[in-house]
């Protein structure tokens, strides 16, 4: 299914994903620029804000592999406010493996958001039989998203040595995988 404003995912009466789309990306835009001190912090991107314009770029961008099935972005939101952002960085059609990434908007963390979106998310895509394996990957010391994967049933598979760079260092990683047959 292509990008389109009719692609949501259903959480519960109050949350819902919504695909991408370029009229969020203001919306978008101010919760990355609000959240950026502590999305540095986590993220390579998240040094390289822009302008509203460079959102859009992206947005658009993740339209185009979103449409094509190369990944998937959706934007979290509950009670109509954007909260965060749900995708699969990357997908192995073959494989039917899906690389999970998000985050939240630091004010609605620790509040279930996160854990509900994910369960959606894998029995959306586990239910229409495009992914059947699911992977988180976080740094060893970000405790959070270590967190929401053991929360959420994933089984740690490993440690990844110096897997990833950020902030001029390398940082060991784990991966998380978590199988789901619909």
């Amino acid at each position: 299914m292509a990008a389109t404003e009719s692609e949501i995912i259903p959480v519960n009466d109050r949350i819902e994903l919504r695909a991408v789309d370029d009229r969020y990306t203001a919306d978008l835009h101010a919760l990355v620029v609000k959240n950026s001190s502590w999305l540095q912090s986590a993220f390579d991107w998240a040094q390289h804000i822009g302008s509203e314009e460079d959102t859009r770029r992206n947005v658009q961008s993740n339209q185009m592999l979103h449409a094509r099935g190369y990944a998937k972005m959706f934007l979290i939101f509950q009670d109509e406010a954007l909260r965060g952002v749900l995708s699969f960085n990357a997908i192995e059609p073959v494989n039917k493996t899906g690389y999970i990434g998000y985050w939240i908007d630091k004010g609605c963390q620790g509040q279930g958001l996160l854990s509900q979106s994910l369960q959606a998310f894998m029995r959306y895509y586990a239910g229409r039989g495009e992914v059947r394996r699911f992977v988180i990957k976080a740094r060893v010391a970000n405790l959070q998203s270590n967190r929401v994967a053991q929360r959420n049933g994933f089984t740690l598979e490993g440690c990844l040595k110096e897997a990833e760079y950020l902030h001029g260092e390398f940082h060991d990683v784990n991966t998380w995988a978590k199988i789901v047959s619909l």
